[in-house]
C-alpha cells in the first residue's frame, strides 16, 4: 500500500482510490477496489496509464449518480 502522505490524487491506482474514499467517508462507507473496477468498466475515466484522477472520478461518480445508476 502507498504511504497516503505520498499519493498523487492526479495518477491513484484503483486500490489507493479506494482506500482515500474509504477512509474520506464520514459514515464509513467502504468502497473496494473492486467497486472501483467497475466504475472503470462502467466507464469512469482513467489516465492513458491506467491510473485515475481523483477528481475526475468523483465527478464522473456525481454524474452516474444523478442519472440513477
Amino acid at each position: 500500500m502507498a504511504d497516503p502522505y505520498r499519493m498523487n490524487p492526479n495518477a491513484l491506482t484503483p486500490h489507493d482510490l479506494a482506500l482515500i474514499l474509504s477512509k474520506g467517508s464520514a459514515n464509513r462507507w467502504r468502497v473496494t477496489e473492486d467497486e472501483v473496477r467497475a466504475d472503470i468498466e462502467a466507464g469512469a475515466p482513467t489516465n492513458p496509464d491506467g491510473t485515475i484522477h481523483l477528481m475526475t472520478y468523483c465527478a464522473w461518480l456525481i454524474r452516474e449518480r444523478g442519472r440513477g445508476r
